[in-house]
């Protein structure tokens, strides 16, 4: 494992970096197509309260080596690896859009036993593809049909495109050009296999089996104006699945709520872990 080293990865490929500390710690697993770098408006407000903040790369993204599956069980693994590896315990996990996704899976195949609390914020859950038995879900199949093809066929045009729709509220950016340009490049480390095997995992999996296997403590937080991942699909569904979880609504958020309202997004998120 990576402390703040310049040693790029862990005994399992994967890049994690760990603030250290005696702190209650907090995992942040990063969305699609980023890296943990898309945590720096959180990282410092959290070892500021004094918790011990461990952030990582997906496989295949930023400076994670790529691996030879992207399902959730895969990727739920992971997650698994760096807890075990670092002996973390009593630990919060905070899963931003497809990262929620590792969050639902990680509870439903590893339980809970390590967990403190858990965060879904701007997340996938509970399904997002849209089907006869999924009629609430937000993700038309042409559409996800559309956006893996123009991955394939015109990766730099689909990625600035969509970081551009990450930002936005109504086709204007909610954040600064500088920022989205941060994004930009994040996005443009990304493996394309690992892309594309990620795209197909957070838009066809469905957590509604998993979903009852989150028993700890759970704050659902999503911004209201979210076109990538909609909040009445998904944060609101994902809301009324866990029992007497909260949720907080970001007013005028898009989906990259943790940049672009990241006062209030760290408010709700060191509200919610001193409880």
């Amino acid at each position: 494992m990576t402390s703040d080293t310049a040693s790029p990865t862990d005994d399992h490929g994967l890049y994690v970096k760990d603030s250290g500390g005696d702190g209650r710690p907090v995992v942040l697993i990063h969305g699609w197509p980023l890296s943990s770098e898309s945590w720096s408006e959180q990282v410092p407000a959290l070892t500021d309260a004094g918790y011990r903040v461990v952030v990582y790369d997906r496989r295949g993204f930023g400076r994670s080596d790529p691996g030879d599956s992207y399902d959730y069980d895969a990727l739920a693994g992971d997650l698994d690896n760096v807890l075990t590896d670092l002996d973390l315990t009593d630990v919060t996990i905070v899963g931003f859009s497809m990262g929620g996704g590792e969050v639902a899976r990680f509870a439903s195949r590893y339980g809970t036993d390590r967990l403190h609390s858990v965060v879904f914020a701007a997340a996938v859950p509970p399904y997002l593809l849209k089907s006869d038995d999924n009629p609430d879900g937000p993700l038309p199949a042409e559409a996800a049909a559309g956006m893996r093809s123009q991955l394939e066929e015109d990766r730099d045009g689909f990625l600035d495109g969509f970081v551009t729709d990450f930002f936005s509220v109504d086709g204007e950016l909610a954040v600064s050009e500088e920022q989205r340009q941060e994004a930009l490049v994040l996005a443009r480390q990304s493996d394309q296999e690992a892309a594309l095997g990620c795209m197909d995992a957070f838009g066809g999996t469905d957590f509604r089996d998993d979903l009852p296997a989150v028993d700890v403590p759970t704050l659902v937080i999503h911004g209201d104006s979210d076109a990538t991942v909609p909040f009445e699909g998904s944060g609101q569904r994902t809301h009324d699945a866990i029992a007497d979880s909260e949720l907080v609504v970001l007013a005028g958020a898009p989906h990259g709520c943790n940049v672009s309202h990241a006062e209030e997004f760290n408010a709700a998120l060191l509200d919610f872990l001193r409880r």
